[in-house]
């Protein structure tokens, strides 16, 4: 009786999911405090280094916080739940000149793991081709 209890305890507790947190983690109001005019050591002192910059047309740098929530269970493969992103552009004398934040909703969701390049039509293979040319005789 009680190994049939412990054991279906034990079945029910690998079914509860995971949720992971990735990349940065912000603090609560820090976004709140990223003001227009800022230079960059201000908001590195608010917000921590960030996941990733980029430059712009030498017009000025923009900084990238990026963080993504998954979930998932036993042997399932994990799903993104949650994704923020938070970009500050700055200008030419490093001062923040705009601000966002961008969801999960606000993005279109590319899989670049897939290692797969989708094309249009069906696709083709070496029996196909075998095939059609024994049928139609060429």
């Amino acid at each position: 009786m009680w190994l049939a209890l412990t054991f279906s305890a034990t079945l029910l507790g690998a079914c509860q999911p995971t949720i992971s947190h990735r990349g940065y983690m912000a603090s609560p109001g820090a976004f709140d405090q990223v003001q227009e005019g800022m230079s960059k050591s201000e908001v590195e002192a608010v917000l921590g280094s960030p996941s990733t910059t980029a430059s712009v047309n030498l017009q000025g740098d923009s900084y990238y916080y990026i963080s993504s929530t998954t979930k998932s269970r036993a042997f399932t493969t994990p799903k993104e739940t949650d994704r923020q992103v938070i970009a500050i552009r700055f200008d030419a004398q490093d001062q923040v000149q705009s601000f966002a934040q961008y969801g999960r909703e606000d993005g279109k969701v590319i899989d670049v793991n897939t290692r797969k390049t989708p094309v249009a039509g069906r696709e083709a293979s070496i029996l196909r081709d075998l095939f059609k040319q024994f049928l139609l005789g060429n």
